[in-house]
């Protein structure tokens, strides 16, 4: 329906049961009534006819208040974690024309000259707290989320509630969620997982689960907190299961993993799949979280040890193609290209290159040509193979080499550099860095320094090399071949 947006879906459910307990974290537990109300406190304060909200927060109920707060203006929200390096906070808050930013008072320094809504733990409802004036519909964007870009900068997605309605639907036809479920908020703000467990859980009727960060960094904890709260789904990274894998014991609460981000082996799961149902994922951010699921414990792996990506989701069709845009035949590696209400708006501000990648195809559909490649198996089911350019994958996020090439060039410091992409002996990406500094006293810490001030930590390569000059082919281009061999042994995820 036009007129359905993210807000009165989960009205919806605020009506269905105001008293069902919807969010959750370590310090506070809010109704879906409280939810909503926090969610009307805090868009009181919001600017009236703002179109983007910046929101840099801690992980709790006051951040999922938050977003639903910038939802019900009618505006855009812009996720930033307050571990990101301070440039590319700045970077993504004037790429995406924030008017204002709701953060808390210890991250304020991050962005000093954009207003502020200050929101801190423990924030007291008001029970009828006045909006601004605001219409939505379901093509207005919903949220703008950066990923990595080849031009040295980040691209930011846009995606509308249309679009986030569409995966919803998905999500519950294929997993079939209800007020017995309860999902674990793991992802990172600023990645689609997190899309999927937060309006999965709002929107299906599910409790969602927001662990510490201390509980995050040790599997332990982790696994304490989800027997504890009796949490049924858990999406996140193959490195995530690889670590539950190994685990001796699960909560026996869990029913549902959910894979997405990076490619599945068997080996990360194969314990997994006989104790609890695993799902392999696939799809861009550009497409809305997912464009197709594969169910592990129903299956089996490929000759190469890795789970095909599966089937498109309900709503959403995937032709492999060739360079001239025409459909290969099953079994013949081509680009994997998405349609459906999933394919987003595109990439905002001046990115006409980039945007070439969003397309109709001839049936009149929007097309997203994802630039990785695959081919589609006898059964129908669709085997991801590897990025056509540079882009990897490193700790379940999407890198693209050529950015980090690109801000190791802008430094001011280096005179050639040729960033690769390698893979270990677990068949894990890293990168190494073939670097000739512009003057030899230019240390290799301050390189690094710069970069993070610029990059994210996964970002920044694991190896650099330094040469007196880059080798180069008979064409004039980096001979890859002809650089230092740099090779390490892959430890456990």
């Amino acid at each position: 329906m036009k007129s359905q947006t993210i807000v009165n879906s989960f009205e919806k459910k605020v009506i269905e049961n105001e008293a069902a307990l919807a969010v959750f974290d370590r310090e506070r537990r809010l109704s879906r009534g409280e939810l909503s109300r926090m969610a009307d406190t805090i868009a009181a304060r919001l600017p009236g006819n703002a179109k983007r909200i910046g929101i840099i927060l801690d992980h709790s109920v006051e951040m999922i208040a938050a977003i639903l707060a910038v939802l019900k203006c009618g505006a855009a929200y812009v996720p930033v974690e307050p571990t990101f390096p301070r440039e590319r906070i700045y970077f993504m808050m004037q790429d995406a024309m924030v008017e204002a930013v709701i953060t808390q008072e210890k991250y304020c320094p991050l962005v000093k000259d954009i207003p502020k809504i200050i929101i801190e733990r423990g924030l007291t409802i008001e029970e009828n707290a006045t909006l601004p004036a605001a219409s939505c519909s379901n093509e207005a964007l919903a949220y703008i989320l950066y990923t990595s870009g080849t031009t040295g900068k980040p691209k930011g997605v846009a995606v509308t509630n249309a679009n986030v309605l569409h995966y919803i639907g998905a999500f519950q036809r294929e997993f079939q969620p209800d007020e017995n479920d309860t999902m674990l908020q793991y992802s990172v703000c600023s990645f689609d997982i997190f899309v999927e467990e937060v309006f999965s859980a709002l929107l299906s009727g599910m409790k969602l689960a927001i662990p510490s960060a201390a509980d995050k960094q040790d599997i332990g904890s982790l696994m304490e907190f989800v027997r504890k709260n009796h949490i049924t789904a858990i999406s996140g990274f193959p490195y995530l299961l690889q670590e539950m894998n190994g685990l001796a014991e699960l909560p026996k609460s869990l029913r549902l993993l959910i894979s997405g981000g990076d490619v599945l082996r068997s080996s990360y799961v194969d314990k997994l799949i006989n104790r609890v149902v695993v799902y392999n994922t696939y799809g861009p951010s550009e497409t809305t979280v997912c464009a197709a699921y594969y169910n592990c414990s129903k299956g089996a792996p490929l000759a190469d040890g890795t789970y095909p990506v599966g089937r498109p989701i309900y709503g959403t069709d995937i032709v492999i193609m060739d360079g001239a845009g025409k459909e290969v035949p099953q079994g013949t590696p081509g680009e994997i290209c998405i349609l459906g209400d999933g394919v987003s708006l595109g990439y905002i501000g001046n990115r006409r290159k980039e945007n070439e990648a969003f397309e109709h195809h001839t049936d009149g559909r929007r097309m997203y040509r994802s630039g990785d490649l695959g081919y589609i198996l006898p059964d129908g089911n669709i085997a991801f193979l590897h990025r056509k350019d540079t882009q990897i994958m490193i700790r379940g996020k999407r890198v693209e080499v050529s950015e980090v090439e690109n801000v190791l060039l802008q430094s001011g410091m280096i005179r050639q550099a040729c960033v690769c992409p390698k893979t270990d002996n677990k068949h894990l990406s890293y990168m190494v860095a073939y670097i000739v500094k512009k003057d030899a006293a230019i240390d290799l810490t301050q390189i690094k320094s710069y970069l993070e001030n610029y990059l994210t930590d996964f970002m920044v390569p694991e190896f650099f090399v330094e040469l007196s000059s880059l080798p180069l082919n008979s064409n004039g281009k980096v001979d890859k071949g002809a650089l230092p061999k740099v090779e390490r042994e892959s430890v456990a995820a």
